[in-house]
């Protein structure tokens, strides 16, 4: 059966250029096995021959691979930090702040940062980014559809101001889509964008193997601009931060102190 993965591992990688040695191999392998299970394959090969000929198959792969799990303002104690400490700290330094929302899923993340920053700037002078590996998620945030349990952690005010009801759905407006440039962007492969002044990557990490994650701090590193912030999840503090070039600054966030 190892044998079989390692050569499924290959076949990804050739077929999609997703390197699946990069994700924890106990955890991402257990989570294929079960999908397997549930479509009724038995082998990593006949699954792999059946992703390539099935579209249907092939984006719930991708879909699974990618753990779309996302909420509005998830651990609200740290967004508080963010807009009382760090984004004042961020504007002392700069008036027009790049901000990049990395691995951002189905949106909720990113549009979570424009309605925190609607209490320093006008809606029309916010813009974004927001990038995943994923195009279904990347189109369901441009859709801006969500449960009602995935608001539950927002401040009210914005669940009123910002969202249209309907039963147990909740539309969130243009005029907050608008301010959202999102793209496809694999965290392992592709270009980091230059020059950010925050970067919120949160719940991503913890699926990465160690070289991974090394990898990615450091692209971090440089897709920082000095004294830049990054934000990460609420189990993903940072061993060693100064290995990357970073300094703790509050529980979650580290700013960029050197170039690497």
């Amino acid at each position: 059966m190892q044998l079989d993965y390692e050569w499924f591992k290959k076949k990804i990688w050739e077929f999609v250029g997703i390197n699946l040695s990069y994700y924890k191999e106990k955890q991402m392998k257990r989570r294929i096995e079960s999908l397997m299970k549930k479509n009724g394959f038995e082998t990593f090969s006949d699954y792999y021959n059946a992703l390539t000929k099935d579209q249907k198959l092939f984006n719930e792969f991708i879909n699974y691979l990618t753990i779309n799990v996302s909420e509005f303002y998830r651990n609200p104690q740290q967004w508080e930090i963010l807009e009382k400490e760090i984004m004042p700290y961020i504007l002392k330094r700069t008036k027009r702040p790049k901000i990049w929302s990395a691995a951002c899923s189905t949106g909720e993340e990113p549009y979570s940062i424009v309605m925190l920053l609607t209490r320093f700037f006008p809606l029309s002078e916010i813009k974004i980014l927001a990038t995943d590996i994923d195009d279904d998620a990347i189109r369901k945030a441009k859709e801006g559809v969500y449960m009602k349990k995935s608001l539950e952690g927002l401040p009210q005010e914005f669940v009123r101001r910002f969202f249209k009801e309907n039963g147990e759905l909740y539309y969130i407006s243009d005029e907050i889509k608008r301010c959202v440039e999102f793209k496809h962007h694999d965290l392992l492969k592709d270009p980091y964008p230059k020059d950010m002044d925050l970067i919120v990557c949160r719940n991503v990490l913890i699926y990465f193997t160690e070289e991974a994650k090394d990898m990615v701090y450091r692209n971090f590193n440089k897709s920082l601009v000095m004294n830049g912030i990054l934000f990460v999840g609420s189990t993903e503090q940072i061993i060693m931060p100064q290995k990357y070039g970073l300094k703790p600054i509050k529980t979650f966030f580290y700013e960029k102190v050197m170039n690497i």
